[in-house]
């Protein structure tokens, strides 16, 4: 390894470990030292593994289907996603860390950066000390990189995590140049931040084929094949920072929110039950990050893989006369554009809301002669929220999608999710 030195290297990258694998055995420690995977939507594929089950050679996208029988013949355990668990231990975790730093960027449910531009102490202790403080405050493993700028963070991290010589910390100027040169010469450029498989394929039409590569390779090259966003990428990997920090991200230009069904179904109302649950979703994130909505899209698809079944989809969008929050308005216009593409006699697979031409609450334009009564549309939403938020996310929701006794077809199958411990009462761990 390098020098312990203290010289300042900027930013830190802290990444959980299988984090909703993770989640889990913080409240079921019998899962400990056991393969185990966490299932998307409907119980249909891997999204994530404990390092058990990667060893029994489970990929990332692996549908459940093809690996159940490890179930039996190697004590698997499958869970269905825990959302709400995991969201919740991503708030802890972040408020945690930022307590280390003067700024954070949260990146993802489970990566954040941390400006350690002015952290004075021995760099190794300070990523050893996060490590420790999370695994005893959260019991959440983590790994931490440190570079001079967020891709060599980020690739530091990746070291962290895939070698145990660094015991999950790594930081990048303290290897010695022929440490960095080897490992810069083995890694694929896909373990560079951004490239996926369809650039890693485009990069090696160039006979761009590692970092070492990458590294190489003329910035000019680079912007005349690609995106300007890999030629900063490839600039930050030679130690110049490219990248801005966004401690406050800019709000988001679009809201999605949709599932595929549990199960199929023929029904309207069940669909528009569908609808209106999405919507009470999308229109939460939507005042939680300040902004209004003027243009709402629905879409709703048939399963393109039944090939014996009409293949279907279509989208509308309608446009509201001034721009909103409130979750009743979203709702009508949602249903006139659902009642526009509904065809009956369909077996319907997915639906899902789309939340357009955002703009930031604060700059609103009014309009002289609206009916709409903005001051008692913004009191009784924060009052819904305020509601949902201390008593559950839907104590108050909108039309049928309301009602919990109605038995819903297109509700997520989540047969195999644990409590959640942290946000429902009747869920809460119990200590024996």
């Amino acid at each position: 390894m390098g020098t312990t030195s203290t010289i300042n290297s900027g930013i830190a990258l802290i990444d959980g470990n299988n984090f909703y694998v993770s989640c889990e055995r913080v409240f079921n420690p019998s899962l400990r030292r056991r393969p185990v995977v966490v299932l998307s939507n409907n119980d249909g594929c891997v999204v994530s593994r404990s390092n058990e089950a990667k060893a029994l050679g489970i990929a990332m996208g692996t549908p459940f289907f093809k690996v159940a029988h490890l179930v039996n013949s190697h004590n698997l355990v499958a869970l269905s996603s825990n959302f709400a668990l995991y969201a919740d231990m991503s708030e802890r975790m972040m408020r945690l860390l930022k307590q280390f730093a003067p700024s954070q960027e949260i990146y993802s449910i489970d990566e954040c950066f941390l400006d350690i531009s002015s952290y004075k102490q021995p760099l190794e202790e300070f990523g050893y000390t996060l490590r420790k403080t999370l695994l005893k405050q959260l019991g959440l493993p983590v790994g931490v990189g440190i570079g001079p700028t967020k891709t060599l963070a980020k690739l530091a991290n990746h070291l962290a995590k895939k070698n145990l010589e660094f015991k999950g910390v790594c930081v990048w100027p303290h290897l010695s140049l022929t440490q960095q040169h080897g490992f810069l010469k083995i890694l694929p450029s896909s373990t560079l931040w951004g490239i996926g498989a369809n650039l890693e394929q485009s990069l090696a039409k160039l006979n761009i084929f590692t970092l070492w590569d990458c590294y190489h390779t003329p910035l000019s090259v680079i912007r005349s094949h690609f995106n300007v966003m890999l030629a900063r990428t490839i600039t930050e990997l030679r130690g110049e920072v490219a990248l801005a920090w966004e401690e406050h991200p800019s709000a988001r230009k679009q809201i999605i929110c949709s599932r595929s069904f549990g199960q199929p179904t023929l029904s309207y109302s069940s669909v528009e039950e569908a609808v209106i649950f999405h919507m009470h979703r999308a229109a939460l994130q939507l005042r939680e990050e300040g902004s209004l909505c003027h243009t709402v899209g629905v879409f709703i698809r048939t399963n393109p893989f039944r090939q014996k079944e009409i293949h279907y989809s279509n989208h509308a969008l309608e446009s509201l006369a001034i721009s909103s929050d409130d979750t009743r308005l979203l709702n009508q216009a949602a249903i006139r554009g659902l009642q526009r593409i509904f065809k009956p006699g369909l077996l319907y697979h997915k639906v899902g809301v789309v939340l357009l031409d955002l703009s930031d609450k604060t700059k609103q334009q009014q309009q002289l002669f609206s009916d709409i009564d903005l001051h008692s549309s913004e009191r009784l939403m924060h009052s819904i929220d305020t509601l949902n938020q201390r008593f559950g996310g839907n104590t108050i929701t909108f039309g049928s999608s309301a009602l919990k006794h109605l038995s819903r077809s297109w509700s997520v199958r989540l047969e195999k999710r644990s409590p959640r411990y942290t946000t429902e009462w009747d869920e809460l761990a119990i200590a024996y």
